[in-house]
């Protein structure tokens, strides 16, 4: 059955699992998260699938073996497209509505070194620095985790100091719920924003690459 979009339940599922994020609620809600959000999920990223490449999607169980929050379930489905280690295209479904991004999510110490020196080299930080502009110019928004103070090395001047304070870096945006949410619409919506971020994700395979370091 092809993709037709998310249903209202998908949302309200959400909703009540920020209101009581317990086994309990989930137990008692589990078909609602995999008839309303799971499969319509899958549908969605199969029928991506021939254009961006094959997406896993995420557990709905969150780690909290290291965490203060003992929430044990996530308040989004989010699906993920590999292009390298921490790198590649992501869509997320939760009560706020959609989310659709590209970039780097995660990066082990010597990708943020080669990240770096991309971003300081003239002929990769200038064409790095046009697309993020042209990105956030078409009302995309960057994210990632970044650094308060400027990294150690460079100068508050660098015509990029901005884009050197990321130690991950991935552009997207966000759609409030609306009645498109229950069409295929969602389907060219994601990939309108997939193809834009993807200028973002193929500077960050050539220049960042997978991790040398090995992965514990």
């Amino acid at each position: 059955m092809g993709f037709t979009g998310f249903p209202d339940e998908a949302f309200l599922f959400y909703e009540g699992l920020e209101a009581d994020n317990s086994k309990i609620y989930f137990g008692a809600h589990k078909h609602l998260y995999e008839q309303a959000v799971r499969a319509p999920m899958l549908a969605l990223t199969e029928e991506l699938g021939p254009e961006f490449g094959e997406a896993h999607l995420f557990r709905p169980y969150r780690d909290v073996r290291f965490a203060k929050d003992k929430s044990p379930y996530k308040t989004h489905q989010g699906a993920f497209v590999e292009r390298m280690p921490g790198i590649g295209l992501y869509v997320e479904i939760s009560a706020a509505g959609l989310f659709a991004a590209g970039g780097c999510y995660t990066q082990a110490s010597d990708q943020v070194a080669r990240y770096r020196a991309a971003v300081d080299e003239d002929l990769s930080g200038k064409p790095l620095a046009a697309i993020t502009g042209a990105l956030t110019a078409a009302g995309y928004t960057l994210y990632g985790e970044r650094l308060k103070t400027r990294p150690r090395g460079f100068g508050e001047d660098h015509p990029h100091i901005e884009l050197l304070r990321h130690r991950s870096l991935f552009a997207g945006m966000r759609f409030e719920p609306a009645e498109w949410v229950h069409t295929a619409e969602v389907r060219d919506r994601v990939a309108r924003t997939w193809r834009d971020v993807e200028p973002l994700v193929d500077w960050l395979c050539t220049h960042v690459r997978g991790s040398e370091l090995p992965r514990r």
